[in-house]
């Protein structure tokens, strides 16, 4: 998998405590070894973890070793992003995108800062 500075690797074991039991928002990057554009968004969303880390947490999750939560969310193409609130998806994009153009698409979905 394509790691991405400061963001974690969750799993169809640990999805649900981590990231439906979260108490932020939290990105979820869908992401497969095989992936181009994965590998263009790594560093977006390692930048944007760092700036945002009291508002957003990101994750990351690979769909070939963890095939039941990309079913379950019927994800298909990647990379696919996912934001969840409350243990609930709110916002879902598909593809890689600079990362002014993430931030103003999560604007709607994070807290607002303080």
């Amino acid at each position: 998998m394509i790691h991405a500075q400061g963001v974690a690797e969750v799993t169809d074991t640990t999805f649900d405590a981590e990231v439906l039991g979260a108490g932020l928002p939290v990105l979820v990057e869908f992401t497969a070894d095989w992936c181009g554009p994965c590998r263009q968004l790594a560093p977006v969303l390692g930048a944007i973890a760092g700036e945002e880390a009291g508002r957003l947490k990101i994750v990351q999750i690979d769909v070939d070793r963890n095939p039941e939560t990309a079913s379950r969310y019927a994800v298909l193409s990647m990379p696919t992003l996912m934001v969840f609130r409350d243990g609930e998806p709110v916002k879902s994009m598909v593809g890689a995108r600079p990362k002014r153009r993430l931030l103003q698409e999560l604007e709607d979905v994070l807290p607002s800062a303080v």
